[in-house]
C-alpha cells in the first residue's frame, strides 16, 4: 500500500532529512586517513540523539550500526569495522534517522585523495543519475521513468553496471514503504506517481557489471567482480511544481570542501 503525504507531513520529512544531511555533512569532517568506522559510527549516533533524533538503522532487523559504511568494492549495507581509511578508499555512507514521527533516508559516496580517476568518474556518473531520476518523479510519471532514467544514463552513456537486487523505496512513518524504486527499468511502467508520494531514490552502481554477492556477516552486498561501486541517495516528495529534494547534498559538499582529504566530486548540474 501506497502512503501519500499531506504537505504538513512532508515539511516534517524535510526536518528529519535536514538531520540525516547534517549528519552526513559532520561525518564528512571525520573521514581521515587512519580513522576508522567503527569511531565515526559511535560519533554519528551520538550527533543525531543529540539533535533529538533516533538512528534509523541501528537494530533494523538486527543491523547493529547507526551507519552503513561501504567502502571500495561493497556496494551497500556495509557494517563500520576497526579497518583504518586508507588515502586510496571510497566509501559510501548510507544514514537514516527517525524524527518527528517520520523518517529521513540519504546517501552519499566519498573519495579520498589518491582514489583512482575512474572511480572518481564513477562517483560522479552516479551523482549524476541520481538527479536524473529525481527529474523523472512528477505526477503522472511511472516508476519506471525514473529507473529508465538512472540505468539509461549508467549503463548505456557510461558502460557501468546498475544493481538489480537492490532498489529504492517509499518512505515515511515506515523506513521502507511501497512503492519500490528500482534503479533499471522501462519508461511508461511501474505504479503511477502521484502527488503526495515520497521516494527515496538512491542509484548503485558498479564500475564493472552489475553482479554482486553477500558477504558472511549477513549484511554487506559487493561486487562480484572486485571493482568499486558507488551510492547516492535522496529522499524526494513528489509535487505538481516539480520533485521537491527534502535531503540536501549541499552541507555535504561544504564539509567536503574543507577536508582536504577528500576529493570533491563535482556533477555537471
Amino acid at each position: 500500500m501506497i502512503y501519500y503525504k499531506t504537505n504538513e507531513e512532508i515539511e516534517l520529512m524535510r526536518e528529519s532529512n535536514l538531520l540525516v544531511s547534517k549528519t552526513l555533512a559532520y561525518i564528512a569532517g571525520l573521514l581521515k586517513v587512519g580513522e576508522n568506522g567503527k569511531n565515526i559510527d559511535k560519533k554519528a549516533e551520538m550527533f543525531i540523539r543529540d539533535h533529538g533524533g533516533i538512528p534509523a538503522f541501528k537494530g533494523y532487523r538486527g543491523f547493529p550500526s547507526t551507519l552503513c559504511m561501504s567502502l571500495n568494492d561493497a556496494v551497500v549495507h556495509g557494517i563500520p569495522t576497526d579497518r583504518a581509511f586508507r588515502e586510496t578508499d571510497s566509501v559510501s555512507i548510507d544514514c537514516g534517522v527517525l524524527l518527528n514521527g517520520f523518517y529521513g533516508d540519504a546517501a552519499f559516496s566519498f573519495a579520498f585523495r589518491e582514489v583512482k580517476e575512474d572511480v572518481r568518474t564513477l562517483l560522479r556518473v552516479t551523482r549524476e543519475s541520481l538527479l536524473k531520476g529525481i527529474e523523472a518523479a512528477r505526477p503522472g510519471n511511472r516508476v519506471g521513468d525514473i529507473s529508465y532514467a538512472i540505468q539509461h544514463y549508467c549503463e548505456k552513456q557510461h558502460g557501468y553496471g546498475v544493481v538489480r537486487e537492490l532498489v529504492g523505496h517509499g518512505v515515511g512513518k515506515s523506513l521502507h514503504e511501497d512503492p519500490e524504486v528500482p534503479n533499471f527499468g522501462l519508461k511508461g511502467k511501474g505504479p503511477l506517481l502521484k502527488e503526495g508520494m515520497v521516494l527515496a531514490i538512491e542509484p548503485m552502481v558498479n564500475l564493472g557489471n552489475k553482479a554482486v554477492k553477500q558477504m558472511d556477516d549477513g549484511w554487506t552486498i559487493l561486487t562480484r567482480d572486485g571493482k568499486a561501486s558507488a551510492h547516492f541517495e535522496h529522499s524526494v516528495a513528489v509535487k505538481t511544481d516539480g520533485p521537491d529534494i527534502l535531503s540536501d547534498h549541499s552541507f555535504v559538499d561544504e564539509a567536503v570542501k574543507k577536508n582536504e582529504e577528500l576529493v570533491n566530486i563535482s556533477i555537471n548540474f
